[in-house]
């Protein structure tokens, strides 16, 4: 299951989204470290088809994909030397497969109930991100500096495996120290998978939540100009960034159809942000579903974009790649036009593929073991 943490300064928006997007009434008041535990949200992923193909299989059990959330308490300068009460929670999202950085782009002031606070007293949203990232980065560099005490014993005594993780943890070090994010780190070939098991929070993909609030002028629109050097700069550095309005995904949360999409329209919203921000994580770490369906379920399963057949197969059991002869696909719209597997497979929809296949968004897939 795809796993994204959620970090940010106090009052951006970060426990207003986890509301909304997971149902899950954690406390979102209008006050710094209310969110004093970490909580966590299993969230379904979108997907028509899914449905779409439960009720062709007329499947006693429907399972879309599913993205765990993870939420912690707001960082603040300092709170890797122990400020506020962020830092105690990092070790919560160590093992989540991406980041979202919730930054916020609306007002202080809007008008009634929609004045927040902001802990630095003023909307920057650049500053606001070097001041999260200095964190994270300070974090990764006291796990790094420990790891490097740790194996020093090893590298003294001559293991080779240790040696090289040594000398990639000194590159990971200098890069921390210098500020900048340990993705920034050139590694080789070897180095690499030595690093990744350390779970560095800034070696992890980058997804940034602008937080807008409809009816308040918002960043983007009182200084386009700061709005673009915004994005300018998350895309220099390679990651994503989604434009999002918290507080409506949250009010919406209990809607759903046509009724919420009649609200979101009467309150200002321009599109379903929780989507958005679900396609964005995907696009982000390059991944796709596949479906598997019948009587007994209709599912969705997640893998990485150019997964093999026995590659994508290792979704539902680890044996599956080492046991796999063969997989019968048929595109879901295939299948569905068709009317039957029957059918489907009498019109040459059906194909059998080996090994070497590669796997598309959309497949439906019986694997032969």
């Amino acid at each position: 299951m795809l796993k994204i943490g959620i970090v940010g300064l106090p009052n951006v928006g970060k426990s207003t989204l986890f509301n909304a997007l997971t149902k899950k009434g954690v406390p979102a008041e209008n006050y710094p470290f209310c969110t004093i535990d970490p909580s966590v949200g299993i969230v379904p992923v979108p997907d028509e088809r899914v449905g779409k193909l439960s009720t062709f299989s007329k499947s006693a059990k429907t399972i879309p994909a599913a993205i765990e959330f993870v939420d912690i308490a707001g960082l603040v300068a300092g709170a890797a030397k122990g400020e506020g009460l962020g830092n105690k929670f990092l070790s919560n999202i160590r093992e989540t497969d991406a980041i979202l950085e919730m930054v916020r782009i609306f007002p202080l002031k809007a008008g009634g109930t929609n004045d927040v606070m902001h802990v630095y007293g003023d909307i920057d949203p650049l500053r606001d991100i070097t001041v999260i990232n200095l964190e994270l980065i300070l974090s990764d560099l006291e796990m790094a500096l420990k790891h490097k005490n740790t194996i020093s014993k090893d590298v003294r005594r001559g293991d080779k495996e240790a040696i090289i993780e040594d000398g990639a943890l000194a590159k990971v070090i200098a890069t921390l120290e210098s500020e900048k994010m340990a993705y920034a780190t050139v590694l080789d070939e070897k180095e690499i998978p030595m690093m990744k098991h350390l779970n560095f929070l800034t070696m992890k993909p980058f997804l940034y939540g602008l937080n807008k609030r409809s009816g308040s002028k918002n960043l983007d629109e009182t200084s386009p100009e700061v709005f673009k050097e915004l994005t300018d700069y998350i895309e220099s550095t390679g990651s994503r960034w989604i434009v999002i309005d918290a507080k409506i995904e949250d009010e919406l949360k209990d809607f759903e159809g046509e009724e919420k999409e009649m609200f979101r329209s009467e309150m200002g919203g321009e599109n379903d942000g929780i989507n958005a921000l679900i396609s964005e994580g995907y696009k982000l770490l390059g991944l796709m579903s596949y479906f598997t369906t019948g009587e007994d379920e209709t599912r969705a399963w997640t893998v990485k974009i150019g997964s093999t057949a026995p590659v994508a197969g290792q979704a539902i059991h680890t044996d599956f790649k080492e046991k796999f002869i063969r997989a019968e696909v048929v595109f879901w719209i295939d299948l569905l036009d068709a009317g039957s597997y029957g059918e489907a497979r009498a019109k040459g929809k059906v194909r059998t593929e080996g090994k070497e296949y590669i796997v598309k968004d959309g497949d439906v897939i019986e694997f032969k073991i």
